[in-house]
């Protein structure tokens, strides 16, 4: 594989792994929160007597924004070591 194809490769993969979690985080953000809000309230978090389409929209959605963030750490590790291109200490 030529060093050209292998950074294009690279990048392709490292878009496809930001278009999934961009999707990933519209849906839980504006899904969840917005769109499915009126279903979710009909559900309640046990303990907290919030509705679950209210805690989407506050609170739920940064939450998995934040998770989101290190599974693209932990995904773009994995995709440079398989690439060549990690980081050294």
């Amino acid at each position: 594989m030529q060093p050209g194809d292998r950074h294009r490769a690279y990048f392709k993969a490292n878009l496809k792994v930001i278009a999934v979690l961009l999707a990933i985080w519209a849906f839980v953000s504006f899904g969840c929160g917005i769109f499915l809000a009126p279903w979710l309230n009909e559900f309640r978090i046990p303990g907290t007597g919030f509705k679950l389409g209210f805690w989407m929209a506050n609170q739920g959605s940064i939450y998995v924004f934040v998770l989101l963030i290190f599974i693209y750490v932990w995904i773009m590790n994995r995709l440079d070591r398989a690439y060549g291109v990690e980081e050294s200490d």
